[in-house]
């Protein structure tokens, strides 16, 4: 390969990882019918005047398979995170007892468990332009340096960023594929 260009493929590979890593977080939030604490991250608290994340203003633990609990630590945000989790959408009801507030997980049902499957498509779908786009961006990178590389060099570039991209595209897919069956999952 030329001397003058060096594709930081390293940077690709991070940046990819990068987009995999927010496909993980993303699959942790969705409910598959068993208990995660994970499931509380995205649900924001209106707490002391700023939008604060729910692991902050208290402890959310997972002490049974079907169940949450957030012991939270203020008395008075009690009533703001049992808000919060109602306007969250995971279409769990809260329960309280005293500064405890337990989160039943229900069944999903058929209905449910299609909708939930459809998401978990879309964030995987997102993942997958964010992957095309870094591709595009090392593709970019070679025909910038185009005219200082041999014809055979910016090939072998041009084919080593697209198998980084199929590479993470089949991660990104076999994700998909593993959160869909646990979330059909009975």
């Amino acid at each position: 390969m030329s001397d003058e260009f060096e594709l930081d493929t390293d940077d690709l590979t991070r940046r990819m990882e990068g987009a995999m890593g927010s496909l993980r977080t993303e699959f942790a939030s969705l409910r598959t019918g068993r208990a995660s604490g994970s499931m509380l991250e995205p649900i924001m608290v209106d707490a002391y005047g700023a939008m604060t994340p729910i692991n902050q203003v208290g402890t959310v633990n997972v002490p049974e398979p079907r169940m949450v609990t957030i012991n939270v630590w203020d008395k008075s945000l009690v009533g703001k995170v049992e808000k919060a989790i109602r306007e969250s959408g995971l279409g769990i009801n809260p329960q309280l007892n005293g500064t405890i507030i337990m989160l039943p997980i229900p069944e999903l049902n058929e209905e449910r468990r299609r909708e939930l499957s459809k998401v978990a498509g879309q964030y995987a779908e997102h993942a997958r332009v964010s992957i095309r786009n870094i591709r595009r961006d090392g593709m970019d990178q070679i025909k910038k340096h185009k005219d200082d590389m041999s014809e055979d060099d910016a090939k072998l570039w041009e084919s080593e960023v697209q198998d980084l991209t199929d590479s993470y595209i089949k991660k990104v897919d076999a994700a998909l594929e593993t959160k869909q069956e646990e979330i059909m999952q009975v």
